[in-house]
């Protein structure tokens, strides 16, 4: 005889997350969200953002990859708008110390 108890069935609502106890189960297709994206003015910006529409026919595994590309191109954008050179300085006005006989 032994002192070991068997474990029960799991019941259906506890096996695997996302698994559907119902075999004719199946996933509804992918489908846009219908969120709007307005120009920015910006041409790589808006190139990421239409980039997105690209999700809207994808299943959901499908979406890291295009919202990694995204947030490259953007990261990519601000840190051009970092590396442009700004206008010049302004001259300083000249001080009374700076004359030399």
């Amino acid at each position: 005889m032994s002192d070991a108890v068997p474990e029960p069935e799991p019941r259906p609502e506890e096996t695997e997350p996302g698994a559907h106890p119902d075999p004719g189960y199946e996933p509804a297709a992918p489908a846009p969200l219908g969120v709007p994206r307005g120009p920015t003015g910006n041409v790589e910006v808006d190139a990421g953002l239409a980039r997105l529409a690209d999700a809207d026919h994808l299943a959901t595994d499908g979406h890291v990859e295009v919202y990694e590309d995204v947030h490259r191109g953007l990261r990519d954008a601000l840190t051009a708008l970092d590396a442009r050179p700004g206008p010049p300085a302004p001259p300083s006005p000249p001080s009374p110390y700076d004359r030399r006989s």
